[in-house]
């Protein structure tokens, strides 16, 4: 009889989890699988940080773009002028 009765008390710790187990059974499934899907929702959005990675990335590639091409002409200008002519 002891041993009964000793498992019969619980933690309130165990109290609250089973509170918050009751209130789960209580919604609907559509309530539960829109609070799932925003929490994937959540999980998959893009975050600034990557948003800004990829904004870096296009301009480091259009610099690295431009700079190529700027190289590419000031050295043709160099070339058409002949150092002798002065």
């Amino acid at each position: 009889m002891g041993r009964k009765d000793a498992s019969t008390a619980r933690t309130p710790v165990d109290q609250y989890r089973k509170q918050i187990g009751k209130q789960d059974y209580k919604k609907t499934r559509p309530m539960l699988r829109a609070t799932r899907l925003k929490a994937e929702a959540k999980k998959t959005a893009l975050g600034v940080k990557e948003v800004a990675l990829v904004l870096a990335a296009i301009l480091v590639f259009l610099f690295a773009f431009y700079a190529f091409f700027y190289l590419n002409i000031s050295n043709e200008v160099d070339l058409d002028l002949d150092p002798d002519e002065n």
